[in-house]
């Protein structure tokens, strides 16, 4: 069950620059029973708690402060042998998520920080660097929400949709991708669609979900949410990634693509396998103990030049196939793609998957 819904923290810390301002005041209403806290950094506050320790505490504690740097630039390069393409991030939101999935690297790129979830107030500064983007930027340009943070899991409290997609709707070329595991998507609802704004769903097996994201909305819970935003006008992209071996993969990947395609028709799927930086597994670990210990039952390699470990070319291929043929059975057309892979495993199914086509990407 997908738990942002019902997200209450423990402690909200609040930069004194900005404790003042409405919107702090709005946020820290809604939560009544918080342990209010004044800081005077947003970054590093004292603090001895262990990393694994600082990563689950972190989840219950709130920040609210400002940031001088929303929108972030990927330039695609991750060395000389994994695909991607380029995109802006787009960052109101850091540090964290409410959820707890074993595998998320955020975990670890976020472990020097402070443990907090931190929502940056100063959407002045947003929506200009937005535009300054567009301005400087070649003729379309897509704006990832959901690459350093879930899209939707606080969206009730930050009500940031509410003002994004009507901001977007009035740009010429410019495009908001919004990336979740949540089915929080009262605000998508409220509101008017137009077609600057992509939706796409993280999809696993309920079993993975289970074990490996937990609190996170169901996936039958992400199905429905995705069908009523289809319904209403948006346009809906599926990922499945990251993609996990267990005992019974492969009906658990074929029933998902049949629920999944049977109720709604994406615009893409874009499909990948799991991805670990060396250094997120002792932290996962000691943070999640059983469930991370049993992603590493496998012989990970290390052969791709972002440095991150995946399962070996053969196992990685194993799957795509699998997935690429369950998908065609449902429907011919839509346009499959992957992340994050290796020139290798691209070279063997370029015949299936469209390089420039895929979850982050607006065309």
């Amino acid at each position: 069950m997908d738990i942002a819904r019902n997200f209450k923290p423990k402690t909200i810390l609040l930069w004194q620059k900005a404790a003042n301002q409405p919107e702090t005041q709005r946020i820290i209403n809604l939560f009544p029973t918080a342990n209010i806290q004044i800081v005077e950094h947003q970054r590093n506050p004292e603090s001895h708690m262990s990393l694994p320790y600082a990563l689950l505490e972190g989840k219950r504690t709130l920040m609210i402060g400002h940031t001088s740097s929303f929108v972030g630039y990927f330039d695609g390069r991750l060395g000389s042998n994994v695909h991607c393409m380029p995109y802006y991030k787009l960052v109101p939101v850091s540090n964290g998520c409410p959820y707890y999935c074993t595998y998320c690297y955020l975990a670890y790129v976020y472990r020097k920080f402070s443990p907090f979830i931190k929502i940056n107030i100063n959407y002045d500064i947003m929506f200009r660097q937005i535009r300054k983007t567009l301005a400087d930027s070649a003729p379309n340009a897509s704006f990832n929400m959901g690459e350093m943070l879930d899209s939707l899991a606080l969206d009730h409290i930050t009500n940031l949709t509410p003002e994004l997609i009507p901001f977007f709707s009035g740009l010429s070329k410019g495009y908001l991708m919004l990336l979740t595991k949540s089915n929080n998507i009262d605000n998508l609802l409220s509101i008017e669609p137009n077609h600057k704004i992509v939706i796409s769903w993280s999809l696993n097996p309920q079993q993975i979900i289970s074990q490996y994201e937990q609190c996170t909305a169901s996936l039958e819970e992400r199905i429905d949410a995705a069908k009523k935003c289809q319904n209403k006008g948006y346009r809906i992209r599926l990922r499945i990634d990251p993609g996990i071996y267990y005992s019974d993969w492969q009906t658990g990947y074929s029933e998902l693509i049949e629920k999944t395609l049977s109720v709604i028709e994406p615009e893409n799927i874009t499909l990948g396998m799991l991805r670990l930086l060396p250094g997120h597994l002792h932290l996962a670990k000691k943070a999640y103990g059983h469930n991370a210990v049993n992603l590493l039952n496998n012989n990970f390699a290390n052969d791709a030049s972002d440095g991150k470990l995946r399962y070996p070319p053969e196992l990685r291929i194993k799957f795509y196939r699998f997935l690429i043929n369950a998908i065609r059975y449902f429907n011919k057309n839509v346009s499959i793609s992957l992340c994050r892979e290796t020139h290798e495993i691209w070279d063997i199914f370029n015949d299936h998957c469209e390089q420039n086509k895929c979850n982050c990407l607006i065309w």
